[in-house]
């Protein structure tokens, strides 16, 4: 378990870092440009997609399987919940989307700096779940055999993606703040802290799994669930801002690409 919680800090901070680092954007380009826009979120939305796939619900039914349980259960089961949990934080949870004035969630006389700070934190929350569970599968499956790094190469190669996508997912959420008229440096600040959330979450889960042994596989399927209800009801429709754009069309498949083939490649 030690291991565990050590991969998975490491992990989901360099996710963290990468989110920072993207965040950072805010100070070299001049101005929010939409094509770059369309660009990283359709590239985070593909990463996310092939992630749920490859490093989540497949592994989630073969644990199942070996367990003795037929693994479309476990897999349909978390999915389903995963969906459940993030359309209940979407509906109650009050926050604003950056470049839009609707309140959605809970009504509350709040500022909007603090809502749209909740609104780009929301959809973190499931990477550090799927990050910290990843790692936890990979202490406590024989599946992954080899002890130390070998042995964690699945949830490495999940870590490294997600990492990969949160730069320019933080340079997509620090440049709209910073349109909507925030100094750079509060834009910065924010468009990073929405990224910590994901060791907190992941090291959640790490714990959580060590304790709930036999339903990990429903833990896994659950952050699938979660992380493609954040693509499908954020991520995809504003990477297709604007008419008849294919730009988004192909940072979602080139983002599905790249994390299909860390999967295919390395996790053999």
């Amino acid at each position: 378990m030690t291991d565990a919680v050590l991969w998975a800090l490491a992990g989901t901070g360099f996710s963290f870092f990468m989110t920072a680092a993207g965040s950072a954007m805010v100070f070299i380009l001049k101005k929010e440009d939409i094509f770059l826009q369309r660009i990283f979120l359709g590239f985070a939305a593909g990463v996310m997609i092939a992630a749920s796939v490859w490093s989540l619900l497949i592994p989630a039914s073969e644990m199942a399987e070996e367990a003795g349980v037929a693994g479309w259960i476990p897999s349909c089961g978390g999915f389903i919940l995963g969906v459940a949990f993030l359309l209940v934080l979407d509906r109650f949870i009050p926050h604003v989307h950056p470049g839009s004035d609707v309140v959605e969630g809970v009504p509350v006389h709040m500022k909007r700096s603090s809502l749209l700070m909740i609104a780009v934190t929301l959809h973190n929350i499931p990477e550090g779940m799927a990050v910290g569970l990843s790692f936890a599968a990979a202490a406590h499956s024989a599946a992954y055999g080899d002890a130390g790094a070998a042995g964690m190469l699945p949830a490495l190669i999940l870590a490294g993606g997600i990492g990969l996508q949160n730069f320019p997912e933080g340079a997509a959420v620090s440049m709209p703040l910073y349109k909507d008229g925030f100094r750079k440096r509060k834009a910065f600040l924010m468009g990073a802290a929405s990224g910590a959330v994901e060791p907190l979450f992941g090291l959640c889960m790490v714990f959580a799994a060590g304790s709930i042994l036999p339903v990990l596989p429903w833990l896994l399927a659950f952050a699938a669930g979660a992380m493609m209800y954040v693509v499908v009801e954020e991520l995809i429709p504003e990477a297709h801002l604007g008419d008849h754009s294919n730009t988004g069309t192909l940072g979602v498949l080139s983002g599905f690409l790249v994390m299909m083939a860390l999967d295919v490649i390395f996790a053999v």
